[in-house]
């Protein structure tokens, strides 16, 4: 008689437990280690910038938004879900920048996004070019800090550059209709 066993073989429902398995220690794998970037992104934005620490802070990508208060969770795009699911983990970046002027601030914010790889991150920053980063990133954050200065600076940069083309001082204008009561 044969005592060797036939290998068993799992079925369809165990196969998709097994893969619904994997998912989730992926999924889990993404928020924690893209949420550990974003907490050193932020820690060490200040330093690139030199300005002090009290003027960056993690804040929602979207919607309103106060540079002072500590959003914790809720400041990624994961905190209103019910479910950790597999996504590029989305947050916004807050720079207080004092006017030159007067006492005034101006809060500027850009939306970010990290993914895990297999083995990097890529990080999005709003309109930039994708910014690969290894998993250990330790001192190795300045394409991302550079990354987001760039963003911040090309706001304005244009609207300054469209305000002073002086294609637009002389060139074809219109005036509104008004509608007399």
């Amino acid at each position: 008689m044969n005592d060797v066993q036939a290998p068993t073989q799992r079925s369809r429902y165990e196969e998709l437990q097994s893969v619904i398995s994997e998912y989730g220690t992926a999924a889990f794998q993404n928020l924690i280690r893209c949420q550990g970037l974003a907490a050193a992104i932020v820690d060490g934005f200040a330093a690139f910038e030199g300005c002090e620490r009290a003027a960056v802070n993690v804040v929602p990508p979207d919607g309103e938004f106060d540079p002072h208060r500590d959003y914790g969770h809720d400041a990624f795009s994961f905190s209103n879900r019910q479910v950790v699911i597999l996504e590029p983990v989305r947050f916004g970046i807050s720079l207080i920048v004092g006017n030159v002027e007067d006492a005034g601030a101006l809060w500027l914010r850009t939306a970010l996004a990290i993914e895990l790889t297999a083995n990097h991150f890529d990080v999005f920053v709003s309109a930039q070019p994708k910014v690969n980063i290894p998993l250990e990133y330790a001192d190795k954050l300045d394409p991302i800090f550079a990354a987001i200065h760039k963003e911040f600076v090309e706001t304005f940069a244009s609207e300054v550059r469209e305000f002073n083309d002086a294609r637009f001082k002389h060139g074809i204008g219109f005036i509104p209709a008004r509608q007399d009561p």
